[in-house]
């Protein structure tokens, strides 16, 4: 039975890592959003 206390070297990196690719995924997807409306802004003040 491992013990829970310590926090492994996988541990240690996994976590960083998943934040790191939440973060970028959510920056893409943010980005993405934000130029959609910005177009669709441009588009109706055009008409």
């Amino acid at each position: 039975m491992p013990n829970l206390g310590e926090m492994t070297p996988q541990h240690a990196l996994y976590i960083p890592v998943v934040l790191m690719l939440g973060l970028i995924i959510g920056y893409i997807l943010g980005s993405r959003a934000v130029r959609a409306e910005l177009e669709r802004r441009k588009r109706r003040m055009k008409e």
